[in-house]
């Protein structure tokens, strides 16, 4: 498989499609799972950790040998517990020696994601008053929900534990249920959905880009990172299946050199921001990490992966569990590449979770001040439903993706059993979220024109095409998309 080629999970964008065949085991062990700290920027460092004594240690690992520092560098109460859970891993499929590296490096056990099961008892309480774009009971603070007679009622407190979350129909809009949607936090990596809306549509898949030491600098200590390297080529396509798959930084830098630089990036998004009616979103760093002031919602998260999902790349690219991502020269100037793997555990899975039926996306998240955060897209049937998930309190393994696929199986079966209690709006063109435009004739005309648009190639059970799912030209795509992709790897 060559420089770029990539692999979906099953049903996550091609109804009637069969998925790629999974990669050989071990494929995934010289992922590299990078810590960046000689490229960051000093003075975001030094306010990050001057505000937070759990920050990341501003010690650098070398991307050819994070695995190995990382399994170093375990102390002797942490060693014991990355054993075992490199033991549960290999229990439920993965190669021992892909589970020990898994577990060392830090994406079995991440210290973010894997704490204490107990609730913080100094947890915020959300604002009184908050936003009310989309509905009036969007800005109320605690679970909204409007059950019908007959509908299955919503997990309880212990199972849904998130400070904020949000399940909607994709197609309609329509808020199903929500809690403290408009609260606004920090958002993490879930706010390359916003940079992608901003920067993907102005550069062609397959343009070139030769990396400069300049485009990697300023990225935060402890940046993910998909393994970019300085003065070597890359398509845009590399580049975005970085920023998707492995939520690298790296690839987030480089892509905002090209587009201008970091500055001219973030005050782009934050135009974008305020086009697509996300009020609650200030945008300090192009790849969410984590600086004073910068936060978004829920509500938001929802309004950016909903236009996104309008892009056929941005399909693509989040809806990819596995790809080929180019590497360092060898002889005769013949790139090597190396496997990488989605890091949406709905999507990809994980030694402790299966991937959710029917996903199709979107983006993760974790930093120290966010938590974990996670904003999805899954279909069943003619039903798409998102949801997004900010910040669950219960500190377990892949927790937001538990509770987000607990309100997407609630979604599902209460859909037409409970009343909106709200609705994402539009872009700012078409819905202030007010009722204003739509007073002046323009705001339901161009909603209906919008939705139009997006069903008019979707078949003749009227799919939403955003997610690729029904239509004939898609349909297409997709079986020679099988047939590419049904090659493996390289060894």
């Amino acid at each position: 498989m060559g420089s770029g080629s990539i692999r979906r999970s099953a049903g996550a964008l091609f109804r009637g499609v069969l998925s790629a065949p999974r990669a050989k085991a071990g494929t995934f062990t010289d992922v590299p799972t990078t810590f960046c700290a000689s490229t960051a920027s000093p003075a975001s460092a030094a306010s990050l950790a001057s505000t937070d004594p759990t920050a990341p240690s501003s010690s650098a690992v070398p991307a050819t040998s994070a695995a190995p520092a990382a399994s170093a560098a375990l102390t002797a109460s942490a060693a014991p517990a990355a054993a075992g859970n490199a033991g549960r891993a290999a229990r439920n499929g993965f190669p021992l020696r892909t589970a020990t590296a898994l577990a060392a490096s830090g994406l079995l056990a991440s210290p973010l994601l894997a704490g204490t099961a107990h609730a913080d008892p100094k947890a915020p309480a959300p604002p009184s008053t908050m936003s009310q774009i989309g509905g009036g009971r969007l800005g109320t603070p605690g679970v909204q929900v409007a059950l019908k007679p007959g509908a299955p009622k919503l997990p309880g407190p212990d199972a849904l534990t998130a400070r904020s979350w949000i399940v909607s129909d994709a197609e309609s809009g329509k808020v199903l249920a929500a809690k403290n949607p408009h609260w606004r936090l920090a958002p993490a990596s879930t706010l390359k959905m916003l940079f992608a809306d901003t920067v993907m549509p102005k550069f062609p898949k397959n343009e070139k880009h030769t990396v400069k030491p300049a485009d990697l600098a300023g990225m935060g200590a402890g940046s993910s990172l998909v393994g970019i390297k300085e003065n070597l080529s890359y398509t845009v396509h590399d580049l975005w299946l970085g920023v998707f798959l492995r939520s690298g930084n790296d690839a987030v830098h480089t892509l905002s050199a090209m587009n201008g630089g970091t500055k001219a990036t973030v005050a782009q998004m934050q135009q974008r921001a305020k086009e697509l009616n996300a009020n609650d979103t200030h945008v300090v760093t192009p790849d969410g990490y984590d600086a004073p002031g910068q936060v978004s919602s829920a509500y938001d998260l929802s309004l950016f992966a909903r236009e996104g999902l309008r892009n056929a790349d941005f399909r693509e690219y989040c809806s990819t569990a596995s790809a080929q991502f180019p590497g360092d020269e060898g002889k005769g100037g013949k790139r090597a590449t190396f496997g990488i793997q989605n890091t949406n555990r709905l999507l990809s899975g994980d030694y402790d979770i299966k991937p959710y039926p029917g996903i199709a996306g979107v983006k993760n998240g974790s930093t120290t001040n966010a938590g974990s955060t996670f904003t999805g897209l899954a279909h069943r049937g003619d039903r798409k439903l998102l949801v997004t998930v900010m910040n669950p309190e219960k500190k377990e393994h892949n927790e937001a993706y538990k509770e987000a696929a607990k309100l997407l199986d609630w979604g599902f079966a209460a859909a037409d059993k409970v009343d909106p209690v709200g609705r994402l709006v539009g872009p700012r063109s078409e819905d202030d979220g007010t009722g204003a435009v739509e007073a002046k004739g323009k705001g339901k005309d161009a909603h209906e024109s919008t939705q139009a648009a997006l069903n008019s190639t979707g078949g003749a059970n009227g799919a939403w095409t955003a997610v690729g799912v029904g239509s004939g030209v898609l349909a297409l795509l997709g079986i020679v998309a099988f047939a590419v992709h049904r090659r493996r790897p390289r060894k």
